[in-house]
């Protein structure tokens, strides 16, 4: 059974073993603008037609290309069969496009370079990135009941049983509770968190994790963390989520060498 967010449509497929033996599913981590390592990433990997791209949200805010990350995004997923989910930076400038009341707090996080790289946008193509953003998932959960989602998660039940949507892209408890958890604790432990018991595996970003030190994915309990700080000093991830073959782009700063990304 293959999820798609809550209060979206679900489907289900059914896939030949040897179809899911074959196939590929990458987890892209988040992006903020940085084209040049996406594209990077993407020819390492060399994914095929029948492959699974599941990009993890914040497609913009930060390096200079964010509205041309969405035209290159939008192009892919005419090439691939693609997953994009909901990152908060991605709905801050989805509540801008749409002219609704402007976040100072925003422009002070990446907002402007995503402002500048908007001007001069054709109305055609204005209203395809709005179709974009307004059809971002909150989340996914894969035929191996693998969880993707940009933030996280705070019902204990599970994401469907969240109350607030916002959760899925502003949460950082989820990543917090992971880290600090003691890693020899049992999952019958009484401590141990019911949030990670729902999936073998789940896969975020957000929270970057330059933060401790890591320039590549990290897992902490059941949860890999694939921000690797691309808006910053690190690289862009990506990563087939079966195998954890780690496709990596340069530090991104080095890609935009006359720009300061969110430093």
């Amino acid at each position: 059974m293959i999820i798609h967010g809550k209060g979206l449509k679900i489907s289900r497929t059914k896939l030949s073993f040897n179809y899911r033996k074959t196939m590929k599913t990458f987890v892209i981590g988040d992006i903020h603008g940085g084209l040049k390592a996406l594209i990077q990433v993407l020819e390492k990997a060399n994914p095929k037609k029948k492959d699974r791209l599941i990009f993890l949200g914040d497609f913009v805010d930060g390096w200079s290309e964010s509205m041309e990350v969405i035209d290159y995004l939008i192009k892919l997923n005419h090439k691939f069969s693609c997953i994009f989910l909901r990152g908060n930076h991605d709905d801050l400038v989805f509540q801008w496009l749409k002219g609704d009341q402007l976040n100072d707090n925003w422009l002070q996080h990446g907002g402007k370079s995503t402002q500048k790289s908007y001007l001069g946008i054709t109305q055609e193509k204005l209203q395809g990135h709005l179709s974009f953003y307004e059809n971002l998932l909150d989340y996914h959960i894969n035929d191996r009941n693998q969880l993707f989602l940009h933030a996280g998660f705070t019902n204990i039940h599970g994401p469907a049983r969240e109350y607030s949507t916002t959760a899925f892209y502003w949460d950082r408890t989820l990543w917090e509770a992971a880290l600090a958890l003691d890693p020899n604790l049992k999952t019958d432990d009484i401590r141990y968190p019911k949030r990670f018991k729902h999936f073998p595996e789940i896969f975020i970003g957000h929270t970057p994790v330059t933060q401790i030190g890591k320039t590549k994915p990290v897992k902490a309990a059941t949860i890999w963390n694939m921000d690797t700080g691309a808006a910053f000093k690190g690289p862009l991830s990506m990563m087939e989520v079966n195998s954890k073959e780690l496709i990596q782009s340069e530090p991104v700063y080095k890609l935009y060498p006359k720009e300061s990304g969110r430093n």
